[in-house]
């Protein structure tokens, strides 16, 4: 018949029956024939699988029909700092940010919504951190995600938890989410385990105008991570400085050959001059150390130059101080051979003993005699 509308509704949908673009009723399943001869009637069918109601006119149902929207929906109004945790079947699948209005039809899906005031408290519940943290994307809608902030602290590290650029809290290791609603959330990582700081290739003029370039290497520690992060822009940034300070006024203080020859002091001043100034920002320095003293090729040669003659003028005296030893001793054996006759002619025959060791044939005249006294004489002239 002309003007008449035969709408179905199923098990699982609802029909929104609007008249003069008015919400009028709610028509549960079954069929309905509608006489619309001027095309006023209209029917809007909603699966409820899906049990948001999102309509242009939901603000005007429930102000307008709230029996209706009491019999038919669940209604949920949060406040400017409420946060809603919706489960559906009692699973957690998603969130409504504060100042929201929603309508979930009541009957095919269980849903219920958890408020949480965020005001003073705006971590995310310990039981609920992992459910969004490591949410599947099927199991959450993508724009939870923005809702929240999300950080894991390292192990051996400490988070600085800043809330609108206030430092709030110190954070254990561990995974934190945080509401980001109403305000801005971040959280900062130290390291509370030992650093390597490498002070590379400084150019430095020694106190007699040597130049040098020096290697340090030092070890440091973030002691009270407050202190530093309100103190300091960048810790890093900072140690390497006063390490590099230092290193430049020691090294300029000395000449070439009092920083060669006494390395170790010089290692001690930079550490303490270095540790007297980060301590009053949390940072403790635990080792300094010089690993390179590179000189220009010319200071090389000079110095290589220095080092020879000092070891061949040591060497001279050695060899001196040995003759003189030697020429001693022998003074002290001619001593003795001339106030002892006997020692004298045991000496001639040690003598005579080494030369026969040499002599292929030996004439002698004067029999054993001539041997004895003949064939070494040794004469001193007396002055």
């Amino acid at each position: 018949m002309f003007g008449l509308k035969r709408i179905v509704i199923a098990q699982h949908e609802r029909g929104v029956y609007l008249k003069d673009r008015s919400i009028v009723k709610i028509l549960e399943p079954g069929i309905y024939r509608v006489f619309d001869l001027l095309g006023r009637v209209a029917v809007e069918v909603h699966n409820l699988t899906v049990p948001e109601f999102n309509h242009p006119y939901l603000d005007v149902l429930v102000k307008e029909n709230r029996e209706l929207v009491d019999k038919y929906f669940q209604f949920i109004e949060l406040g400017e700092y409420e946060v809603g945790l919706v489960y559906k079947n009692g699973k957690l699948n998603g969130v409504l940010s504060p100042g929201t209005r929603q309508l979930y039809w009541k009957g095919l899906v269980d849903v219920k919504v958890e408020v949480l005031n965020i005001e003073q408290d705006y971590a995310v519940p310990k039981a609920k951190v992992g459910l969004i943290a490591h949410a599947r994307m099927d199991a959450m809608p993508r724009e939870v995600i923005n809702y929240v902030y999300i950080s894991e602290v390292a192990d051996n590290h400490i988070g600085l938890l800043i809330v609108d650029g206030e430092l709030v809290q110190n954070l254990k290791p561990g995974l934190y989410v945080y509401w980001k609603f109403n305000r801005n959330v971040k959280v900062e990582q130290v390291e509370l385990r030992m650093q390597v700081m490498e002070v590379q290739g400084q150019e430095i003029l020694t106190k007699d105008k040597v130049s040098l370039r020096v290697n340090l290497s030092a070890q440091y520690q973030i002691a009270d991570p407050v202190t530093a992060r309100s103190k300091l822009v960048n810790m890093t940034d900072y140690v390497y400085r006063e390490l590099q300070f230092a290193l430049r006024q020691a090294v300029g203080a000395r000449t070439l050959d009092a920083l060669l020859a006494n390395k170790d002091e010089l290692d001690k001043e930079i550490f303490a001059e270095v540790k007297v100034k980060v301590t009053e920002y949390g940072i403790q320095v635990r080792s300094v150390g010089v690993k390179d003293v590179i000189l220009p090729g010319d200071m090389k040669d000079i110095l290589n130059q220095v080092v020879e003659a000092e070891k061949v003028a040591q060497a001279n005296v050695i060899k001196r101080r040995e003759e003189t030893a030697a020429t001693r001793s022998l003074l002290n054996t001619a001593r003795l051979m001339d106030d002892n006759p006997t020692l004298m002619r045991l000496k001639e025959l040690e003598v005579l003993e080494k030369i026969t060791e040499k002599v292929d044939k030996l004439t002698v005249f004067g029999g054993l005699e001539g041997v004895l006294k003949d064939t070494v004489q040794i004469k001193v002239n007396a002055n």
